[in-house]
């Protein structure tokens, strides 16, 4: 029993400590951890760390634009300020689609809902759809579109799973999802239950409580399957509070103040994982293929992608405190549970954490594909280095990652090359699920919290970017989703992060560098049966590009981050390169491809056979 406390108080869930008897979690030792009870800390001015610790001048790397671009119209509504329950905690994602094909990335931001709305008593809040007007504003189009989505949302995905060119979009909700197909003229018709992927269940009271989802071509044929996974079991009459049915506990504490239920203790819900039968409609396959999760984990980032680069697609979930799942790609339909073996279960310690947001890219520019995921409080953001093989290991301490995350409690997150030097750096959106943290002076942590950058040296380090003043690293909020693209075309990366209760964050980019990129659109399906067929917004292409004495990785996936889904496009920092060396093409359908690009500071269009179909060069136009 002792041992069994010791592993559940470092393990902190995303709302909880579970106490039992009068012997709680949160008291008993910590020795399989560097994070401690007492990690929070104070700037010279007294302010939690999560919130202060800025600096009066320096680098300014982001602005928060949202104001500005016309985005703060609209706010996150999720359940009410106290976070009594934890369906009210989780917040919502984001995803950057571009949705009217005109080149230009669009911003779609779920929304929460109150218990309220679901009883039909109050209006319920809806997601927002923002059209992007190519002169750095953009505009509410939500109605016009017909993605409203008027029900409790947490997740989003982007993905063209009928082939047809055009991006469509699913979003998880606790209780049934949508699917909304893209009807080429700037609306969506929503399909879900016709596609057979809402998963509404056979209650209106007790639903399953959906959150990340990705698209991608398991089985090699062509076309986009679907993962969604399952967090808890809501029983809406029966809410998750102490001495309810709903709770396996007598008591719910973090650090011995009480606090909502859960995870641990409640019921989880299932993943699924739905095959794409080419005709509009879905079959679910989960526990088929092996990844249905009869553990019942509790499920919250997912992403499909080729961690052993055998050009198949794995897949990686992030479970709330319980082990992260990876699932290996055997290629006959199935999936083998690598979980432990492959190192990415749990972290150095040997203990499983409370995962949520999942970051995907080779930071090493060694081809291999490493994976970021983010923790509570009390714990360390685990940075899984990949031996290129699919097997991880946990060097979060020795990359400089591991001792400025653990007084935050980290989202959604990301890879991205903020200056383009050619290496990826790793931003993390923050945010408490405890209110009542601010009535605690001495825990050193705020709920409100400012977000998190580190650069990457080029020489496997990680270091913090001090947070400016005024600047868009020293926003407080209550984050949750994050997703990351190039919003102005304009060749730097910038930020969409949805707030809990509040506005979005719009993080541009303005770093003051002065190096050269290049962006890829890539298109498949052409010209491609000789080596079978790759899905039209080609998720699941590798690209490797060469430049500036260093080749590079980039990877089209869908989902990952915080049930969030970012930009499609590849973007390669190339520092002072003036030209492009090479650039390796492995699309899914088997096929490689080299193409030759005529300048950088470009974004390219690649169709599959076709090489070279279109660029956009906003500098060579002046």
């Amino acid at each position: 029993m002792k041992a069994m406390l010791r592993r559940s108080s470092a393990a902190l869930g995303l709302s909880c400590v579970i106490t039992a008897g009068t012997a709680t979690a949160q008291q008993s030792s910590q020795p399989m951890t560097s994070a401690s009870p007492q990690s929070g800390q104070y700037d010279a001015q007294h302010r939690p760390i999560t919130a202060g610790g800025t600096v009066k001048s320096g680098p300014i790397v982001f602005e928060n634009f949202a104001a500005q671009a016309g985005l703060t119209s609209w706010r996150n509504v999720t359940g009410g300020p106290e976070k009594k329950l934890i369906i009210e905690a989780k917040g919502s994602g984001v995803c950057l689609i571009d949705f009217d094909r005109d080149g230009w990335l669009d911003i779609y931001l779920v929304n929460g809902s109150t218990f309220e709305a679901q009883a039909g008593k109050a209006p319920a809040p809806h997601a927002a759809l923002f059209r992007n007007n190519h002169n750095g504003t953009f505009t509410d189009v939500t109605e016009k579109a017909h993605v409203t989505n008027e029900r409790w949302g947490l997740g989003c995905a982007v993905g063209d799973y009928d082939n047809d060119g055009w991006a469509d979009l699913y979003v998880t909700n606790l209780g049934a999802n949508r699917l909304f197909r893209n009807n080429h003229d700037a609306t969506f018709t929503e399909v879900a239950e016709k596609a057979g992927v809402d998963l509404k269940g056979d209650s209106a009271d007790v639903v399953a409580d959906h959150t990340g989802a990705t698209f991608g071509d398991f089985d090699g044929d062509g076309k986009l399957d679907l993962f969604v996974s399952g967090y808890v079991m809501y029983d809406f009459k029966n809410p998750p509070v102490t001495g309810s049915k709903s709770v396996k506990s007598t008591t719910c504490q973090y650090r011995a103040v009480n606090v909502m239920c859960g995870p641990r203790g409640l019921e989880g819900a299932e993943d699924h994982l739905f095959h794409n039968n080419g005709d509009g409609t879905f079959t679910d396959v989960s526990k088929k293929a092996g990844v249905n999760d009869p553990n019942r984990f509790y499920g919250l980032g997912a992403v499909f992608v080729d961690v052993n680069g055998d050009g198949k697609l794995d897949l990686a979930v992030a479970d709330d405190s319980t082990p992260n799942y990876l699932y290996i790609n055997k290629g006959d339909g199935t999936f083998e549970d690598a979980s432990y073996t492959s190192g990415f279960a749990v972290n150095e310690a040997g203990r499983e954490v409370s995962n949520m947001g999942l970051a995907v890219g080779d930071y090493e520019n060694n081809g291999h594909l490493d994976i970021v995921s983010t923790t509570f409080s009390d714990d360390y953001s685990v940075v899984f280095h990949n031996d290129g093989a699919g097997s991880f290991e946990d060097v979060s301490y020795r990359v400089g990652v591991a001792q400025p995350t653990i007084p935050f409690v980290e989202f959604g997150d990301g890879f991205l090359d903020y200056d383009n030097d050619g290496w990826k750096d790793l931003l993390f959106a923050n945010g408490h699920v405890y209110p009542s943290v601010d009535n605690e002076p001495g825990w050193g942590m705020s709920y409100a919290q400012r977000p998190l950058l580190f650069h990457n040296d080029g020489k496997g380090k990680f270091e913090v970017v001090p947070a400016v003043e005024g600047s868009g690293l020293a926003v407080t909020a209550v984050q949750r989703g994050a997703a990351f693209g190039d919003l102005f075309n304009d060749g730097k990366i910038d930020v969409v992060i949805n707030a809990l209760d509040g506005p979005p964050l719009l993080l541009r980019n303005v770093d003051m560098d002065r190096h050269h990129w290049i962006d890829l659109q890539l298109v498949g399906g052409a010209d491609a049966k000789a080596h079978g067929a790759s899905p039209r917004d080609a998720v699941g292409a590798t690209v490797y590009v060469t430049a500036n004495g260093m080749r590079q990785r980039g990877d089209v996936i869908s989902g990952a981050s915080y049930l969030s889904s970012n930009d499609m496009r590849l973007h390669f920092g190339l520092g002072d390169a003036t030209k492009v060396d090479k650039v390796e093409i492995h699309w899914p359908s088997g096929a490689e491809e080299t193409v030759k690009l005529a300048g950088v500071d470009r974004i390219y269009t690649i169709e599959e056979g076709k090489g070279v179909t279109g660029e956009l060069c906003r500098a060579c136009a002046k």
